[in-house]
């Protein structure tokens, strides 16, 4: 039809986006919905299995108990004391024992008890000082022990002063401990007696080895040389080491070990000297008193001079107990106004240098505790505080040369050290 325009019909875009909304909001809706189940049932899961397993926390030992050992009680007792049986105390004993002295225990020493988390003791260690140290470790129901390998270095020191009042007072006043004392009068035992022969004002000089863990001073080792000047004469002692052992020498290499020691007793005071005309304390009147006495606290042990054999032992009227020793030489020591007498002193017994042979104490005539020493030789009573007596082994002619040379060396550090007045320090 003319005039008739035909229309073409195009879709109605409006109406198509109307349409897919509601197809679209369901998609979301589902989404959102499957979703939320998935969640809901990752919650539920946890909730009924208790969440993702962990590993569990194994339990933390409890630290280490520290304890001494007491006065009077045993190494098995302090064990017991802290609770283990005593059949596990003995097995720990036995472990211990290839390392550990139970005969040197000393009270104040410490044992540090570990534990498991259920509190079984599984390893004991024992504290004799900083670098003595030996442990003890369950292994099932053995026991198993070590030394503890603690690492120590050796500083070469030098130690001198002068004489107020005693040789103790006057090192402890260098800050030096009473080992170092004993080691020091040690050296000199047959030359110089320290009870008799030392006078304010005398002078001592030595280089000892100082032993050291860190800079925690341990122990002292051994003393090197030594001198104790006294009246003018200087007494040397230079320790040297050969193939047949080692001792201190003389600078001129004479042993200072002796045949006899100087003194019976270990630093006492001489209160009666050697005399033909004493007035008697208790007798009265002017008499011989062929004797030393020495002052000691009661029970004070009472040495063997020198290797011999007992030929008397027991009461000796106005002496007291009394042991008389027989030695070469054709020497004999009397010991009186005894409290009692050594384990295994009788008639006949062997005794050796420095052995106890009894104890100081004030029986007979006598008016309190003090030990009246006496030395015969050929039958006559001679004064031990003068008698010479039979030198040791000297250095022998092949040792002679190293033996020079330890000693011009010794003497030179010491000198030198002397000079500066300052310690020596050698790490070895």
């Amino acid at each position: 039809m003319r005039g008739t325009k035909l229309q073409q019909q195009t879709p109605d875009i409006g109406s198509s986006e109307d349409s897919a909304r509601p197809a679209r909001s369901r998609a979301w809706f589902l989404l959102g919905a499957g979703g939320l189940a998935v969640f809901l049932l990752g919650l539920g899961l946890t909730l009924f299995w208790g969440g993702p397993t962990q590993s569990p926390t194994t339990p933390a030992s409890p630290p280490p108990i520290t304890r001494t050992l007491q006065k009077g009680r045993t190494f098995v007792d302090a064990l017991q004391a802290h609770g283990i049986r005593r059949d596990v105390a003995a097995r720990i004993v036995q472990a211990l024992r290839s390392h550990l002295d139970f005969r040197r225990l000393r009270p104040g020493e410490s044992l540090e008890f570990h534990h498991d988390p259920a509190g079984t003791v599984t390893k004991v260690v024992y504290r004799q000082s900083p670098v003595d140290i030996v442990e003890a470790e369950r292994q099932g129901e053995a026991w198993t022990a070590s030394r503890r390998d603690v690492p120590v270095d050796r500083r070469v020191a030098l130690v001198a002063g002068t004489l107020e009042g005693n040789l103790f007072d006057s090192m402890e006043a260098l800050g030096e401990q009473a080992q170092l004392v004993l080691d020091f009068a040690e050296i000199f035992a047959w030359d110089f007696d320290f009870a008799s022969d030392s006078q304010p004002g005398d002078r001592f000089r030595m280089l000892v080895e100082k032993v050291f863990t860190g800079e925690q001073f341990v122990r002292y080792g051994r003393v090197l040389v030594a001198e104790y000047e006294s009246e003018g004469k200087t007494h040397t002692g230079i320790y040297f080491r050969d193939k047949d052992g080692g001792g201190y020498y003389t600078p001129a290499g004479e042993s200072l070990r002796r045949s006899f020691l100087k003194s019976p007793l270990e630093f006492t005071r001489v209160t009666s000297r050697y005399s033909y005309g004493r007035r008697h304390p208790i007798l009265g009147g002017v008499r011989p008193h062929l004797a030393v006495d020495y002052a000691a606290p009661h029970g004070t042990p009472v040495w063997a001079v020198a290797d011999g054999t007992v030929e008397f032992v027991g009461w000796e009227g106005g002496n007291g107990n009394t042991v008389i020793l027989r030695h070469r030489a054709n020497f004999k020591t009397m010991y009186n106004h005894l409290s009692g007498f050594g384990k295994g002193i009788r008639a006949g017994a062997a005794v050796k240098q420095r052995q106890v042979i009894a104890y100081v104490g004030s029986t007979g005539l006598s008016t309190g505790p003090h030990l009246d020493y006496r030395v015969i030789k050929d039958g006559r009573f001679v004064n031990p505080l003068k008698e010479t007596f039979l030198p040791g082994k000297p250095v022998s002619s092949a040792s002679r040369p190293a033996f020079t040379e330890t000693r011009d060396s010794l003497l030179g550090q010491l000198r030198s050290a002397l000079a500066a007045h300052s310690p020596i320090d050698r790490t070895s």
